[in-house]
């Protein structure tokens, strides 16, 4: 079966690289909107050897040619970036929208929309930080050697060898953007730099041999099939790489960030640069994919702050906790030792496996919920320990097209006490089922759509469903039906959510500092002052993706209450979750379109039986 989903594989690859070839080479014109959008997706893929290698499908093939090299971090490699989607773009008018209908018009307008944002994201990438604690080559770079580069024979093992050498050619690429940034006054502030510092030095401690790196090659080596010589040997040469060329050059990356360190100040939003608003502003309607104001976010904000804090009082008090403020009865929950996992290796394992168990009761009543269910598996892994420190608490990663990678949520156990165990049922539903794994998995089974629909990136769309998967867990599912506790820590996510719009557009509009929207989420959510520390450090470094998570439930909410009250009795959840889930990702302004029109014809079917 492994054998035929290769072949399968690979006779995949070949159809897209050959007929991608073709188009660039001859320019034939595709025949319809969806092949036009493969085409510009497919050229854009073929510049990205690291997208190719996260796809997962041509890696140790005879179409491989890239897996030995890494993506152009160049400034004229933004700007070429810019020329294609511009292009494309410009492309795009020659489908539509007129004469199209159904799902070809709703191809092209999520086309337009997503290459009308990146041509608007350009506008304000000098904005953009180019390594941060949470991204850029020296975070993203380890996890594609780690969890997506193969190692199956001596030539895949040779060339994660030859990737690893690029990494230095990247690492000078980036360090150049740095500091051309520095010179024009952007300089990412103290707290930031100081956690760049940390995962940099965190790298290159120790010996070659003991790098991450290295021992994530040879534990691939061992699981290969490769003789024991060459193993050796390409042992040596990738410790030979990381001594006499990655290390130094991580050593140029700390001596500069500690120069800006001394310019740095503490300055945490983007008001603080000119057209600082206006860049905001892109930012917030990139990740809602709306036109909301930053002054609605905040003030949408306060208001459910408001109401979910009513909620969690009504469940303490249920549960007989009724001295303190609200914050600080969750507090008291927080450190209550029988809800706290050792934060040892054994206790971390028996954490996972909880997760794992919460799962699997999800899929076992998944399907009186959701008509189609996703084919690849979940992994719940551990965030790799070089980067925790600066990590979120969860985070999910997406499978690869052949299924040979699964879908994998990945948990931050640097400290077990910072997830109780009645916090951590709403954090797999968000990350699992019926949350990410639901939704990125069954949009990349869909057929006859275009890969722009398969793959998305609306923020507003993918955390919104996730939000709304917690929702139902407890509104639907019954998944908490004999658990307050775990419906409380669903609500105290939910209060986290609430809180970001309010802190996102405090720090990047209202001039809040760090510390004042780390004080504001502390007392509204009872987190600890360590995991809301990141992520407030998060928010500083991608301002209006904190929104998305709320906007997005909040508009999918709105799409369902909608659809119940024009539909009656004849409403169909079902149905609905297929009609949110089974088009792929899109903005929501054209998804509250599409549900309008499915509430249309179904009142339409309605009338026609009676």
């Amino acid at each position: 079966m492994q054998l035929l989903s290769r072949i399968l594989a690979v006779a995949f690859a070949a159809i897209l690289i050959v007929g991608s070839a073709a188009y660039i080479a001859f320019w034939g014109r595709p025949i319809n909107v969806n092949a036009y959008l493969n085409k510009v997706w497919i050229e854009e893929a073929l510049h990205s050897p690291e997208t190719l290698t996260s796809l997962g499908f041509l890696d140790s093939t005879l179409l491989d040619f890239h897996s030995g090299r890494l993506d152009d971090y160049t400034s004229a490699a933004e700007a070429r970036a810019l020329a294609r989607h511009r292009k494309a773009r410009a492309g795009l008018n020659h489908y539509g929208p007129e004469g199209l209908e159904e799902q070809e018009l709703l191809t092209w307008q999520i086309g337009a929309w997503y290459y009308d944002n990146l041509i608007r994201q350009a506008q304000v990438s000098h904005l953009t930080y180019v390594i941060n604690q949470m991204s850029g080559p020296t975070i993203g770079i380890l996890p594609l050697l780690n969890n997506s580069h193969p190692v199956t024979n001596k030539r895949s093992a040779k060339r994660y060898v030859y990737r690893v050498r690029e990494l230095n050619r990247v690492l000078n690429e980036v360090k150049a953007r740095v500091e051309e940034q520095a010179k024009s006054g952007v300089i990412p502030p103290d707290f930031i730099i100081e956690k760049i510092l940390l995962n940099v030095r965190g790298f290159i401690d120790g010996s070659a041999d003991e790098n991450p790196i290295v021992t994530s090659f040879k534990s691939k080596l061992d699981d290969s099939k490769i003789g024991d010589d060459t193993k050796a040997r390409l042992l040596i040469d990738i410790a030979e790489v990381i001594e006499d060329e990655i290390l130094p050059t991580y050593t140029a990356l700390i001596a500069m960030y500690e120069e800006l360190l001394s310019r740095a100040n503490h300055d945490a939003g983007l008001w603080q640069w000119q057209n600082g608003d206006d860049a905001y502003r892109i930012h917030l309607k990139s990740n809602t994919t709306t036109d909301i104001t930053a002054e609605d976010v905040y003030t949408i904000g306060l208001k459910e702050v408001a109401r979910i804090e009513e909620e969690m009082n009504a469940i303490l008090v249920s549960q007989g906790l009724v001295e303190g403020t609200v914050v600080e009865r969750i507090r008291s929950l927080m450190r209550d030792p029988n809800q706290i996992f050792p934060n040892t290796d054994k206790g971390r394992a028996a954490l996972i496996g909880y997760l794992e168990s919460l799962h699997d009761e999800v899929l076992d009543r998944a399907d009186q919920y959701f008509s189609t269910l996703p084919s690849q598996r979940l992994e719940i892994v551990r965030v790799p320990v070089y980067i925790e420190n600066s990590a979120p608490m969860g985070y999910y990663r997406s499978p690869s097209l052949d299924g040979s990678v699964p879908g994998r949520f990945y948990i931050n156990l640097k400290d077990t006490a910072d997830s109780p165990k009645w916090t951590l049922p709403t954090l797999m539903y968000h990350e699992g089922a019926p949350g990410h794994h639901f939704q990125v998995s069954l949009a990349r089974g869909i057929k006859n759509l275009p890969y722009i629909r398969k793959f998305g990136g609306s923020a507003a769309y993918s955390e919104g469903w996730a939000l709304y998967a917690e929702r139902i867990a407890a509104t639907d599912m019954g998944l908490y039906k004999d658990d307050p506790l775990g419906n409380l820590g669903r609500l105290q996510a939910e209060m986290f959510r609430a809180t970001r719009l309010v802190v996102d557009t405090g720090l990047h509009v209202k001039q809040w500092s760090r510390e004042k929207a780390i004080s504001y989420m502390i007392s509204k959510t009872g987190k600890s002052e360590a995991e809301v520390t990141r992520e407030i450090e998060r928010y500083v470094i991608l301002p209006g993706q904190a929104p998305a998570y709320k906007i997005g439930q909040l508009a999918i909410l709105d799409m369902r209450a909608r659809a119940e009250v024009a539909l009656g009795d004849d409403f169909n959840l079902l149905a609905f979750h297929d009609l949110i889930l089974l088009n792929g990702e899109m903005p929501l302004s054209i998804l509250d379109e599409l549900v309008d029109n499915w509430i249309s014809e179904e009142v339409a079917k309605r009338k026609q039986r009676a």
